[in-house]
C-alpha cells in the first residue's frame, strides 16, 4: 500500500511528460494550430519578458556595485565625485573582459544586435545565432555597467531572439511560424524594457517582420502584453521619465517650428550614424596600421571613454538622467549643445570599439537634448507665441529616434508611453515625420539597414533585392542526366572562359552574370585541385526567374495574409 503511494507521484509526473512529448510531437508534425500558437507566444513573452528584466537588474546591480552609488537614476551626478582614476580605468576593465568574451564566443569578435535579428528574420527563417547572441547579451552588460555609452535594448532584442530560436528549432518550425515567433520574442522584449506594450508590438512589426500582417498582429499583442507585465510586476506602471508640466502648443502658429525642429532632427540623425560608421572605419585602419589585436579595441575604446569621462560623466550608460534633464529644462543652452556633441561622440566610439550595446538610449538623450536646444532658442525669439521649450525637447527625441530606427510609427508611440504625455502628439507626429523622411532619404533608410548594407546584406531595397540571396544554386540546377538538360560540351567552354558556379553559390551571384553575358544556362561546377571542375549540372535562367518569382509570391502571401 505504501509503495502505491509513493509510486503514484512519480506515476503521474511521467504520464504528464508522456502527455506534453506527444503534444509536441504533434506540433512538431502538423504545426501549431491557432489557439497553440497563440499560447507558444505567451509563452515565449513570458521568457522574453525576464529576459529584459533580468538584463536591466543586472546592469543596475553591476553598475551600483562598481560606481558605489545608492541611486542609479543620479549616476552621473555621483560619478562626477568619484576619484578620476577609477572613472578612468573602469570602461578599461570593460573593455578587456568584453574583447575576452566576443573573441572567445563569436566568429568574428562583433556584438549581435537588432540588425542581426532583421537580419534572421528576412533570410534565416527568423533564427538568429545563439551562441554568439548569448555572449553579446554578456558583452554588452559589462559595457552598460562599466562605463560603456550605448543603450541595451540592442542586446535585449537579440536575447530575445536567441529564446524564440531555440522554440523554433524545437518546433522545427517553417519561415513563416520561425518570423513570427521571432517577433513575439522581441515585441515582448520591447516592452518589458520600456513598459511600453504599443511600441512593443508595433516596432516589432515595423522594424522587424517590416510588415504589418493580420496573422502575426494577435500572438505578437499577446507577447507584448506579456512583457509588459513582467515589467510592471517589477516597476509599476510608472513611466521612465516625468515630465515638469505639459506644453501648450500654439498649433496654427507653433506648427512651423516643429516642422523645422523635424528636419533639423533628421540631420543630426544622419550625423550620430555617420559618425558611428566612419569612426568603426577609422578604429579598423588604426587597428590594422598599430597590429593591435582584436582582443583589445574594446580595451581602447574602454580608454578613451574614461578619458571623456573625467569631464563629462554624462556619457556613461544609457544616459537617462541627463535625458531627464533635457525633458524637464534644468539643462542651459551651452550643455545641451555640448552634451549632444559629446555624447555623439561617445557612442561612436564605444559602436568603433565593438563593445556592444544598442543605438536607441543614445538616440533619445540626443534627440531631447537637441530639440532642447532649439527650444530654447525659438522661445527666446518667439516668446508669446511659443509654448514651452520642454516640449520641443519631447518632439526632438522622438524625431532623433525615430530616424536613427527607422521607425516613425513605433518610435511615436515609445515616446508617448516612455513619458505619458499623450497631450502633445501633434508637434511630436509634425517632427518624426519630417526627420524620418529627410534621414532615409540621406542614409539605407535607417542605422540599422545601412550596417546591413555595409556587411553587404541588402535589405533596404526590399524582398526584389533580398529574396536572391535566400536561394542556392543547389536548389533549381539541372543534373546532367535531367531532361533538357545543358549540353557538356557547352558547359565546358564557359568554365573555360570562367563563367560557372558553385552549388552553394545563390541566385544574389547568378542573375547578374546572366544579365552580364546573355546566357540561357550557367554551369555548376565544384573546383578540385586534383581531378579540376567537376561538373554538377547547370542553372538555366528559366529556372532561376520561376524560383525568384515563387519566392516573391510566398512573400507577398505572408505580408497581406
Amino acid at each position: 500500500m505504501a509503495e502505491e503511494k509513493t509510486s503514484y507521484p512519480a506515476k503521474a509526473m511521467a504520464e504528464i511528460r508522456e502527455g506534453l512529448s506527444d503534444a509536441l510531437d504533434l506540433v512538431r508534425r502538423r504545426g501549431p494550430s491557432q489557439i497553440q500558437f497563440w499560447f507558444i507566444a505567451l509563452l515565449i513573452g513570458i521568457a522574453s519578458g525576464f529576459a529584459a528584466l533580468g538584463f536591466r537588474k543586472g546592469i543596475d546591480l553591476l553598475q551600483g556595485m562598481l560606481y558605489g552609488t545608492p541611486d542609479l537614476r543620479h549616476l552621473h551626478t555621483f560619478a562626477s565625485d568619484l576619484p578620476w582614476y577609477w572613472v578612468l580605468f573602469l570602461p578599461v576593465f570593460g573593455g578587456l573582459v568584453v574583447g575576452i568574451v566576443l573573441n572567445w564566443f563569436t566568429p568574428d569578435g562583433r556584438v549581435r544586435s537588432v540588425a542581426d535579428v532583421i537580419e534572421g528574420a528576412a533570410l534565416n527563417q527568423g533564427r538568429v545565432e545563439k551562441r554568439a547572441g548569448l555572449a553579446s547579451a554578456f558583452a554588452s552588460l559589462i559595457t552598460l555597467s562599466t562605463g560603456g555609452s550605448s543603450g541595451r535594448e540592442g542586446p535585449v532584442v537579440h536575447l530575445a531572439g536567441v529564446i524564440s530560436t531555440w522554440v523554433s528549432n524545437r518546433l522545427h518550425a517553417d519561415g513563416i511560424t520561425g518570423r513570427d515567433l521571432l517577433g513575439c520574442a522581441v515585441a515582448a522584449a520591447v516592452s518589458a524594457s520600456f513598459n511600453a506594450p504599443i511600441a512593443g508590438a508595433l516596432f516589432a512589426l515595423e522594424v522587424v517582420l517590416r510588415h504589418f500582417a493580420v496573422h502575426a498582429f494577435a500572438p505578437i499583442v499577446i507577447a507584448s502584453a506579456a512583457g509588459t507585465v513582467i515589467n510592471r510586476l517589477e516597476f509599476g506602471g510608472v513611466t521612465e521619465f516625468t515630465l515638469a508640466a505639459e506644453g501648450a502648443l500654439s498649433f496654427y502658429v507653433e506648427l512651423p517650428a516643429f516642422l523645422i525642429l523635424g528636419l533639423l532632427s533628421g540631420l543630426v540623425a544622419v550625423l550620430m550614424m555617420r559618425s558611428i560608421f566612419m569612426a568603426d572605419d577609422f578604429g579598423s585602419w588604426v587597428q590594422e596600421k598599430l597590429h593591435l589585436p582584436p582582443v583589445l579595441r574594446p580595451a581602447f575604446a574602454g580608454l578613451l571613454l574614461g578619458l571623456m569621462a573625467i569631464q563629462f560623466p554624462h556619457i556613461i550608460g544609457v544616459g537617462y538622467e541627463t535625458t531627464s534633464a533635457a525633458l524637464t529644462g534644468h539643462l542651459l543652452l551651452w550643455q545641451a549643445v555640448v552634451y549632444t556633441v559629446i555624447k555623439v561622440i561617445a557612442v561612436s566610439i564605444t559602436m568603433a570599439g565593438r563593445m556592444g550595446g544598442g543605438v536607441f538610449s543614445p538616440a533619445l538623450m540626443v534627440g531631447a537634448l537637441t530639440g532642447l536646444s532649439f527650444g530654447l532658442v525659438a522661445t527666446a525669439i518667439f516668446p508669446t507665441v511659443s509654448g514651452t521649450a520642454t516640449l520641443y525637447a519631447l518632439a526632438g527625441m522622438g524625431a532623433v529616434a525615430a530616424a536613427v530606427l527607422g521607425a516613425p510609427i513605433s518610435t511615436t508611440l515609445i515616446v508617448f508611453e516612455l513619458t505619458g504625455d499623450w497631450q502633445t502628439g501633434l508637434a511630436v507626429m509634425v517632427a518624426v515625420s519630417l526627420s524620418t523622411a529627410l534621414a532615409s532619404r540621406l542614409v539605407d533608410r535607417s542605422f540599422f539597414l545601412t550596417l546591413l548594407e555595409r556587411r553587404g546584406v541588402h535589405l533596404a531595397a526590399g524582398p526584389q533585392a533580398y529574396l536572391l540571396a535566400t536561394v542556392r544554386v543547389h536548389q533549381c540546377y539541372r543534373a546532367p542526366d535531367a531532361p533538357r538538360a545543358a549540353p557538356e560540351a557547352a558547359c565546358r567552354e564557359l568554365i573555360a572562359q570562367g563563367i560557372y558556379l558553385s552549388p552553394n553559390a545563390t541566385l544574389e551571384r547568378a542573375m547578374p552574370l546572366f544579365e552580364k553575358n546573355n546566357l540561357i544556362f550557367i554551369p555548376v561546377v565544384t573546383l578540385r585541385e586534383e581531378t579540376g571542375p567537376e561538373l554538377h549540372g547547370a542553372l538555366f535562367h528559366v529556372d532561376a526567374l520561376r524560383v525568384f518569382s515563387r519566392k516573391l509570391a510566398e512573400t507577398a502571401a505572408e505580408e497581406h495574409s
